[in-house]
């Protein structure tokens, strides 16, 4: 099996993170309402406890949302979102030092949570929602992830459709790099933004077209994490699609992505050093969780 090194110019352009390997962004909701984990960890200690597990687990950020990005959900107050993010962040933050992402579109409870202790902006909009954002960015001087989407997730479903989504990302990817470079945002990490926005061929086409991202010479996340489309695939629900997970998640390491955003974090991390043990590159992952 063909080994994919990651590219020098990528191994270390985001602080505190070794991408000379595959790296783990857990993912913790701490809302009513999100597709697959909705609830589970609206109590705070419950959220806090959840994030140390998955650091135990092998991951290496902890992605902390507050308002569901699920197809067809309905925004909530910036107010509502501090009240869930903030007392999470700063709790995992007292006790551990991990990497922590916002999920965030707004630049208030991005500021906010910068301020508590995170370290990214993790930014669906692809920083495009609140023309605040970049300026809150730059202030911090931190990596921001660019995800896109078309449409809000309110209506991104209704009827997506594209000639060529490959080249529409990379498109949308040129347009964002050079905006965000001309705010002196250089610390940038792609998403092309699988399920957002996408039928169930633009998901399988951009799967296997993950590759091309990396001409831009920055890291690329990913997020197939229990998304729909394994569920059109398989007929699975929601909480019965990790199979499907883990089988995504084989293509798009030898596409060379530098990071997965998961909810199952020690099976990620299982299915890595198989796929490290039969020669396909994913690097040091016994060091995974040790890089910040």
């Amino acid at each position: 099996m063909e080994t994919r090194s990651k590219p020098d110019s990528i191994k270390n352009s985001i602080p505190g993170l070794d991408l000379s390997s595959t790296r783990i962004m857990g993912i913790l909701n701490v809302t009513p309402d999100s597709f697959s984990d909705g609830g589970r960890f609206l109590d705070v200690n419950k959220a806090i406890s959840h994030a140390l597990q998955m650091e135990q687990d092998g991951a290496n950020i902890i992605d902390v949302g507050g308002e569901s990005s699920r197809p067809g959900a309905d925004p909530v107050s910036e107010k509502e979102e501090l009240s869930r993010v903030l007392p999470v962040i700063e709790g995992i933050r007292e006790k551990s030092q991990i990497l922590i992402s916002i999920d965030t579109y707004k630049s208030g409870v991005a500021e906010r949570a910068l301020q508590a202790g995170a370290n990214w902006i993790n930014d669906i909009s692809g920083l495009r929602s609140d023309p605040e954002m970049a300026g809150v960015a730059k202030d911090f001087d931190c990596p921001v992830v660019v995800m896109h989407m078309k449409g809000i997730p309110k209506t991104m479903q209704e009827n997506p459709t594209y000639e060529d989504v490959c080249q529409e990302v990379t498109n949308f990817f040129e347009e964002r790099i050079a905006v965000l470079a001309q705010h002196g945002i250089k610390k940038v990490i792609l998403d092309p933004g699988i399920g957002f926005g996408k039928r169930l061929e633009d998901n399988l086409t951009l799967i296997g077209c993950c590759d091309i991202f990396q001409q831009h010479g920055l890291p690329v996340l990913t997020g197939p994490s229990r998304k729909s489309f394994i569920g059109m695939i398989t007929g699975r629900a929601e909480d019965q699609r990790l199979a499907g997970t883990l089988a995504t998640i084989q293509t798009l390491v030898q596409k060379g992505v530098n990071i997965l955003r998961v909810h199952d974090v020690r099976e990620t991390r299982d299915t890595l050093k198989v796929m490290n043990a039969l020669g396909v590159q994913t690097g040091n992952l016994e060091n995974n969780h040790k890089d910040h």
